[in-house]
């Protein structure tokens, strides 16, 4: 080869590294640059699964959300071990229900400074076992002090923290309070406020239930009272307390009597739940178990994953009466 053709060769492959080299470092920048847009998103961090699934429908892909609870652990059992208190050490906003609700996180979580929290029992929220016009009126009333409540949050004293104790805290199953929280957060990172299910898929919801809302059933424990607030149904009875505890032998009894005389057409269980006692009564009563997931285990984090959860709250629900 000669001398001529050996440079124009040289120099050719230097041109063609020179190339790589800079489509390389073009590369290399722009995933830095993508790398940097997703750890310059807020992070969101909720204690339990159901808190996670309304964060994530309030706030799109605009914010990372993450949860503490596992997928064994009932809401009353979320813990902070070292991973988690990392995790909140590195969020830009807590949401927890509350210390009658997460006892075993309550002193940790009331030390974190007011700005990065959110305590959804501190929220104007619609309460259980009230009648639809009672719902209606004070969901007026609590829309239209509803920014100036968010703005102004207080941690509650220990007063007040007593009465929350008193408070059905499985708010998540009323979409009306799953707004009011979705709109609380939303404000909080400076979003525009909207709602996470809308008016109409509510209203379509009732209607399914319309023809059922009068039958009764029982539950593994007592959670569902926002959700038949919600829908108009009857309340049903419940196996154990509100925190999942058993219930003595009279009560256990006056359960029995009342699921006969009320006709009862099933038994809900929960999938974080030993359901033995559930079984057990089923088998007693000759009633069929059917599974409903209050705290959408089976939903993905999605912007539209809030309408999704409900949409299945209600198909389960129905699935006892068919």
């Amino acid at each position: 080869m000669s001398i001529v053709k050996k440079i124009q060769y040289n120099v050719s492959n230097l041109i063609a590294a020179l190339s790589l080299l800079v489509v390389g470092s073009l590369a290399v920048a722009d995933t830095d640059a993508q790398a940097g847009q997703v750890t310059q998103k807020p992070l969101i961090i909720t204690t339990i699964k159901p808190l996670a699934i309304i964060a994530k429908s309030a706030v799109g892909d605009l914010a990372r959300v993450e949860y503490l609870q596992s997928a064994v652990q009932s809401a009353h059992e979320v813990s902070l071990p070292v991973s988690a208190l990392i995790k909140i050490e590195q969020a830009d906003l807590i949401i927890w229900i509350g210390d009658g609700f997460e006892a075993r996180i309550a002193k940790s979580m009331t030390l974190l400074p007011e700005a990065r929290l959110i305590t959804v029992m501190d929220l104007a929220l619609l309460p259980a076992h009230t009648s639809s016009a009672e719902a209606g009126e004070l969901g007026k009333k609590k829309n239209k002090h509803e920014a100036n409540d968010n703005e102004n949050h207080q941690r509650s004293d220990s007063h007040n923290h007593h009465q929350h104790l008193h408070f059905d805290p499985h708010i998540w199953l009323n979409p009306a309070n799953a707004n009011i929280l979705a709109n609380s957060i939303q404000q909080r990172l400076g979003l525009p406020l909207s709602p996470i299910i809308s008016s109409e898929l509510i209203e379509k919801l009732k209607a399914e239930l319309e023809p059922i809302k009068a039958r009764n059933y029982l539950t593994h424990h007592d959670a569902f009272a926002h959700f038949a607030t919600a829908f108009d149904l009857a309340e049903g009875l419940s196996i154990r307390d509100a925190s999942g505890a058993s219930q003595g032998a009279r009560s256990q009894y006056k359960l029995r009597q009342q699921a006969v005389s009320q006709s009862a057409s099933c038994i809900f269980v929960e999938p974080q739940y030993a359901d033995k006692d559930a079984r057990l009564i089923a088998r007693e009563l000759e009633l069929p178990l059917r599974v409903l997931d209050s705290q959408g285990f089976d939903q993905p984090l999605t912007g539209d994953g809030y309408s999704k959860f409900m949409i299945a709250m209600v198909s389960q629900f129905k699935a006892c009466f068919e």
